[in-house]
């Protein structure tokens, strides 16, 4: 990863924080289609890029680490209350154990999926033996970091945080997936760092991003009732063809 992709990761965070500071309540209408989006395009990417390159030996054992990943996302979301997939929850009390127990969580899963990013173009070339000149697996990071950020902001608000304290929780966020990236690059240096454990940290990402990506799609619209909307389902195709131009 270069500068720009690091300042990025930081900056998308930022903005979608910021512009919860604008609003009083939340367009959910509007959040639910861009998360459904995201949840799409995270979903696409995990099968088309992530999977193929941990399965590529043909390791049955790879696959433990993808339900690790699944399971861990399970338990942080009951640390973030389902933050990072866009999930607001004004009822929670405004005191400062659910501060840290949001963030906690948050922080713990931002760091994680950050981990593969720095050496994600390596990783897929020896896997797969081929070339790759975009980061996908970045772009998947980048889509639901945004609404999280605006869903953590609002939230924070809504439970009576002061904004200096909603700010700081806001930039430590921010600054946990570049640190993750920041210490595999150390990890590399160190020579601490192989492809079978990359194998391992990927396999654990995509366990994550695949609860993360479901949870979003699958959730029901309306109480007591199994559907979709068309404008979601439209959002949703979307989201997949972005996906699926990344093979291109």
């Amino acid at each position: 990863m270069n500068f720009w992709e690091y300042f990025t990761l930081f900056f998308v965070v930022i903005l979608g924080g910021g512009i919860a500071f604008y609003f009083q309540k939340s367009n959910k209408t509007a959040l639910q289609l861009v998360l459904s989006f995201s949840g799409a395009y995270i979903l696409g990417i995990s099968v088309l890029h992530l999977m193929p390159g941990v399965f590529a030996d043909g390791s049955q054992q790879i696959g433990l680490w993808v339900l690790v990943g699944f399971f861990i996302q399970i338990f942080l979301e009951q640390l973030s209350g389902g933050v990072e997939h866009g999930h607001i929850h004004p009822a929670h009390n405004a005191n400062a154990g659910f501060a840290i127990q949001v963030m906690i969580g948050l922080c713990i899963h931002a760091f994680m999926e950050g981990m593969p990013l720095e050496n994600y173009e390596e990783f897929h070339s020896l896997t797969l033996g081929e070339d790759h000149d975009h980061n996908h697996l970045l772009y998947g990071v980048l889509m639901h970091k945004a609404p999280a950020a605006f869903v953590l902001v609002l939230l924070l608000r809504i439970s009576g945080f002061k904004n200096a304290i909603v700010v700081t929780c806001l930039l430590l966020f921010a600054c946990m997936s570049p640190m993750g990236a920041g210490m595999t690059k150390w990890l590399e240096k160190m020579n601490l760092l192989d492809v079978d454990i990359m194998k391992i940290i990927v396999a654990i990402v995509i366990g994550s991003f695949l609860h993360i990506s479901t949870t979003i799609l699958f959730e029901i619209e309306s109480p007591g009732e199994h559907k979709i909307s068309l404008k979601k389902f439209a959002v949703i195709g979307f989201g997949l063809l972005a996906a699926l131009a990344t093979i291109l």
